[in-house]
């Protein structure tokens, strides 16, 4: 006598989930580090968070795992773990000393981040998504808008940097960051990211380099981190410009 089928949620659609939910509360727990004014725990909770995050969408292709539920929880995560937190820290360690609009800026980045979430789950089934088809992001992805806006606090951490502490270089700095992640700018992700054969070697020697200072060095490995994201961008506008152009040259050669 066969056994009666019990309905459930199998361990294989949970796992990815449960990074996720991983990601969430390792993220907020920054804001706890951040009321104990340990900024270098803070930081650090955001950047285990942003790994964990990196994880989950991975785990859950492998295991087959993806669900509408997995990506409505993983924009939520988003937004606490790379929206508020960052937001929260940054107020707590600068931007509370700003006269008037410190904490207008910090709630404006949240936004930003949650209007950003919103769109891409609002296009998450659209069949035109010129970006995505091309292999790259629409604006600034979340994880490396928390990234790009801790980039003074982890001056401050490394080099002892009291300029980068000031709130007229961290508002305005904050400000920009909110925006670019809810700009129609494309920037690269990992599927738009192609090297060369030739390359491999040097790149897997380059990514083993950058584990040792992740160790050894850990901000200011990030520091580096951050800075070639930000050369990258004017390159992933560039190189999505030349995609567009070929596109739009296809089917007028075909005709």
């Amino acid at each position: 006598m066969t056994e009666p089928h019990r309905p459930g949620i199998s361990l294989r659609a949970l796992a990815p989930n449960a990074v996720t939910a991983m990601a969430l509360c390792t993220g907020l727990s920054g804001v706890w580090f951040a009321m104990q004014q340990q900024w270098a725990s803070a930081l650090a909770a955001v950047v285990i968070a942003g790994v964990l995050d990196a994880l989950d969408g991975r785990i859950a292709r492998m295991l087959n795992g993806e669900s509408r539920f997995g990506a409505e929880l993983d924009s939520l995560s988003d937004v606490i773990a790379f929206g508020a937190t960052p937001a929260l820290i940054i107020y707590s360690w600068a931007l509370h000393e700003m006269p008037r609009f410190g904490w207008t800026i910090s709630v404006f980045f949240v936004l930003c981040a949650a209007l950003r979430l919103a769109r891409f789950n609002a296009g998450i089934d659209a069949d035109e998504q010129p970006h995505k088809s091309a292999g790259f992001n629409t604006g600034i992805p979340s994880p490396a808008g928390a990234g790009l806006a801790s980039l003074p606090l982890m001056l401050w951490i490394e080099f002892g940097l009291e300029a980068a502490r000031d709130w007229r270089f961290v508002a305005p700095w904050l400000l920009l960051v909110a925006l670019g992640m809810i700009s129609n700018i494309a920037t690269f992700s990992w599927t738009s990211i192609k090297i060369r054969p030739s390359f491999r070697f040097i790149s897997l020697a380059v990514i083993g380099l950058v584990g040792v200072g992740l160790i050894t060095a850990p901000w200011f490995t990030l520091i580096i981190i951050t800075v070639v994201y930000i050369g990258l961008l004017p390159l992933s506008i560039a190189n999505y410009a030349r995609v567009k152009r070929r596109r739009k040259a296809e089917p007028q050669s075909a005709g």
